[in-house]
């Protein structure tokens, strides 16, 4: 994934990786990528000395389960 800054104006492209040993053609007209529009949000915030605990914890990637 990729972000696109709101004030960039240049042209956008993908970058495709061919990891088999065949060659892969891609044809004018293709899917090989996907745009999602994400609205941009101005965050506010209040520095704390100390976090509440949570019952995530400090549990990464995965942790709250797959269902």
């Amino acid at each position: 994934p990729g972000t696109i800054d709101a004030d960039y104006r240049g042209e956008v492209c993908v970058i495709l990786v061919n990891l088999s040993d065949e060659p892969f053609v891609i044809n004018d007209g293709e899917r090989i990528a996907q745009m999602v529009i994400a609205r941009h949000e101005r965050a506010w915030w209040q520095e704390v000395d100390v976090l509440d605990e949570t019952g995530r914890g400090a549990g990464g990637f995965g942790h709250s389960g797959v269902k």
